[in-house]
């Protein structure tokens, strides 16, 4: 019960057991895919001296490696909630995104690092035919890969997931990008090697600002302005209600929970704003995919939102003076 009105919520299954679920599996066999990869890059690597190579099989060790802080997240989503912790332990799963990005931030340094020196101190490239194949497995294992996270990550809600799809297909990318640094070694420009590697540093660098734009968002609890006007939408098209105010939205992990005040007719029963309430919990839960709860408060028309409430407790609290007239004696 809201101390606003009448607070609603059920409990159901949660639907975050099955996704984390869902999670872990996902992270498990793309860990297995980009480790397979960049095994085989590392071997080549070591034979031809081509940092280009290096420096892509050090970002799919990286990527591969994000497997481990994302694989404990989900873990730690398919506990339920305390007493301590309240709303379970979803936000894990941000801390897992931080940790992505400070990873492939690490793999852009030891890239980065890897060119410069390459460039100063030259060494011959050899392998060039094994260079081309191992770039082009680099390519296949990390597209498969980032479609393989990016449809379960969309599948489930998870911005961890998603984040790092986006960042193993642009590591497929830049795995191509090591196939030109070998063609230009071939026709006799041995800088073009350190020079890709550098190009990749940069494309790492660019992966890293959109994935923590992302995670930030998430960390402080910001959601797409749709959302907000999604559960406006579906609220004010149940009947019986006048309006919807004080709309709020966050994400714990891969689920999402909403808030929503909705004002209906002062006359109405206790049992008759409950089942309001019931029907606007239902419509959120079916036009909000990733929805795991919804609070939804009930305020008579009259007395309705927070600017109402806050005004009220002005009052309380600075109460106006009151009037004291005094008349002269005649």
């Amino acid at each position: 019960m809201s101390g606003k009105g009448h607070g609603h919520t059920h409990g159901l299954v949660d639907p975050s057991i099955s996704t984390n679920e869902r999670g872990l599996w996902a992270t498990k066999w793309s860990f297995v895919a980009l480790f397979i990869t960049a095994g085989f890059q590392l071997v080549v690597a070591l034979l031809s001296n081509s940092v280009a190579l290096l420096a892509d099989t050090i970002h799919n060790l990286g990527d591969a490696a994000t497997a481990i802080p994302l694989g404990i997240a989900f873990m730690f989503g398919k506990r339920p909630a305390t007493r301590r912790y309240t709303y379970g332990f979803g936000k894990v799963e941000d801390l897992a995104g931080l940790a992505i990005v400070l990873t492939i931030l690490i793999s852009a340094g030891i890239a980065c690092y890897q060119a410069i020196d390459r460039l100063l101190h030259p060494q011959p490239v050899t392998y060039l035919g094994a260079i081309i194949a191992a770039s082009i497995v680099g390519f296949i294992g990390n597209e498969l890969v980032a479609v393989f996270r990016i449809r379960v990550g969309r599948e489930i809600g998870s911005a961890a997931l998603i984040a790092d799809g986006h960042h193993a297909r642009t590591d497929g990318w830049t795995s191509l990008a090591v196939l030109f640094g070998a063609v230009g070694v071939y026709f006799g420009y041995p800088k073009a090697d350190p020079l890709i590697g550098l190009l990749i540093t940069v494309a790492i660098l660019v992966i890293v600002w959109q994935s923590a734009k992302s995670i930030f968002s998430r960390m402080l609890d910001g959601v797409d302005a749709g959302v907000i006007d999604g559960i406006e939408h579906a609220a004010s098209h149940v009947a019986g209600v006048v309006r919807t105010t004080d709309v709020r939205a966050r994400w714990i992990g891969h689920r999402m929970r909403a808030e929503v005040s909705v004002a209906v007719d002062p006359t109405l029963s206790v049992a008759e704003g409950h089942d309001i309430a019931r029907r606007v919990e239902a419509e959120l839960r079916e036009n909000l995919e990733f929805l795991s709860a919804a609070v939804v408060h009930v305020d008579p028309a009259t007395e309705a939102g927070e600017e109402f409430h806050h005004a009220m407790n002005n009052k309380l609290v600075h109460p106006r003076p009151e009037v004291s007239h005094t008349h002269a004696r005649e």
